[in-house]
């Protein structure tokens, strides 16, 4: 962190990029690496839109014209909706004149992502989970529809036995900001039948299969907390127990405000904003 795992798959055609980053230093450690093994980087699979995943395309496309960019359409629902609204509440705190430098200049670095969307959409859209073969490699490519967003893509490598989960696992806290809660639950459902060997998380550490397993453990009871008669206080006091191993030492607190933002503003909220985030979950 702050930015989204990335992963590099070497493929008989060059490099498949999976997520590029927010910051200006994550990036130039993926060109580092690509210019490193001599190879060109063909392929961007961006596992959902959030900007901590994709503000890097821009720069990756640059350098590399001719890459193609695979990602769900839920890019378009987002910049009419949640990333507009953020636009707003950013720059209304620009003009604050409160922002630091620092979180000055990642507000610019966002809308500057967000004013080259092009960069954002894909060039070939995941609409429906499959096999593909990209640069000569063959993945799986598989959609989860209202999920941790409208659309998440996750990745599967039969042969490598490896699976790369983008914010469908995130090790401390399940990031809800745009989330179905219950379309998640099925996304991990399914991830929970594929036989893979290795998690890649959307942040965090690598998990093996018994890891994965206890970190759903830990979000399904979070859940089913939320949906029973159970505090807010309970719940969290759950998802930090439960989570405990997935937990850095130092970030307990930042964790149990977060579980308790999402408990609020997700798992216990209205009908009308669980019907704008599930609008086709059910």
């Amino acid at each position: 962190g702050p930015d989204g795992n990335s992963v590099f798959l070497e493929a008989p055609e060059g490099l498949i990029l999976v997520d590029t980053g927010r910051h200006p230093a994550h990036r130039d450690k993926l060109l580092a690496y690509a210019e490193a093994r001599g190879k060109p980087i063909v392929a961007i699979v961006n596992t959902h839109w959030h900007l901590d995943h994709t503000t890097g395309n821009a720069d990756i496309l640059a350098a590399y014209p001719g890459a193609d960019v695979y990602a769900s359409l839920a890019i378009d629902g987002a910049l009419a909706g949640f990333l507009r609204e953020s636009r707003e509440k950013a720059e209304a705190f620009l003009a604050s004149g409160k922002a630091s430098a620092e979180q000055a200049a990642e507000i610019r670095r966002g809308h500057a992502a967000l004013d080259d969307a092009e960069a954002l959409r894909p060039t070939v859209p995941v609409t429906a989970s499959g096999e593909r073969t990209i640069a000569g490699r063959a993945l799986q490519l598989n959609l989860a529809p209202y999920a941790a967003t409208e659309g998440d893509v996750w990745i599967y490598d039969e042969a490598a036995g490896l699976l790369i989960a983008g914010d469908l696992v995130v090790g401390l806290v399940p990031f809800m900001d745009t989330a179905c809660p219950e379309g998640w639950r099925g996304a991990l459902d399914a991830i929970a039948a594929t036989p893979f060997t290795t998690l890649v998380p959307g942040h965090g550490e690598v998990m093996d299969r018994q890891e994965f397993l206890a970190w759903r453990g830990a979000y399904n009871a979070f859940l089913n907390c939320a949906a029973s008669t159970g505090t807010k206080e309970a719940c969290v006091a759950g998802w930090q127990r439960d989570a405990a191993a997935f937990i850095p030492e130092g970030d307990e607190e930042r964790v149990a405000d977060m579980a308790g933002y999402y408990f609020d503003t997700r798992l216990r909220s209205g009908q009308e904003e669980r019907r704008r985030y599930c609008a086709q979950a059910g």
